[in-house]
């Protein structure tokens, strides 16, 4: 299995929209468990590393492009 590559501050997109409509994530805390925040709303949200790789699509936006 590819693994994806993801880091802390990194603007992620999901396979699924934010109920808000927005589809774009941004990754606050990293560890066993990723918690990531709705761009749109500012809701986070805490999923297990493992899930959270399988529901992640791609990197929109990497940390240490900005």
């Amino acid at each position: 299995m590819e693994r994806k590559e993801f880091q802390l501050n990194d603007i992620v997109e999901m396979k699924k929209p934010h109920p808000c409509g927005e589809n774009r994530w941004k990754v606050i805390r990293m560890g066993a468990d990723i918690r990531i925040k709705c761009e749109g709303c500012g809701h986070s949200v805490m999923l297990p590393r493992r899930r959270f790789e399988q529901k992640m699509k791609k990197v929109l936006v990497s940390a240490n492009e900005e």
